[in-house]
């Protein structure tokens, strides 16, 4: 016998479907028939989004430190890869007439 592909759902459909796992208006069961999705599976769903719904109301000025940081490594990256360009056309310019470069 082969196995099956597996199935892969979106986050936003484990979203909806944990949202309503939570909700309470449904049993896991109706819900696991209505999205056809194995009832230990939305549980899981729901219980990561319990574990990860702290860190939306995360403390932002970490959030606000690792977008610096991010910020800070980009532009020094821009800046590196600018030079190099820079040296780039340099070193084409000594190497190649201006006849050549007009293809």
């Amino acid at each position: 016998m082969s196995k099956g592909k597996r199935d892969t759902f979106t986050s936003e459909f484990k979203f909806k479907v944990a949202i309503e796992a939570m909700s309470g208006d449904k049993t896991l069961a109706q819900l696991a028939n209505e999205y056809h999705v194995h009832p230990s599976q939305i549980t899981k769903w729901k219980e990561q989004l319990k574990g990860s719904a702290s860190a939306v109301f995360g403390s932002p000025s970490r959030r606000k430190k690792k977008e610096t940081i991010t910020e800070a490594s980009l532009m020094e990256k821009v800046g590196r890869l600018t030079v190099e360009v820079d040296w780039l056309k340099k070193t084409l310019e000594l190497r190649i007439s201006p006849e050549e470069l007009n293809f």
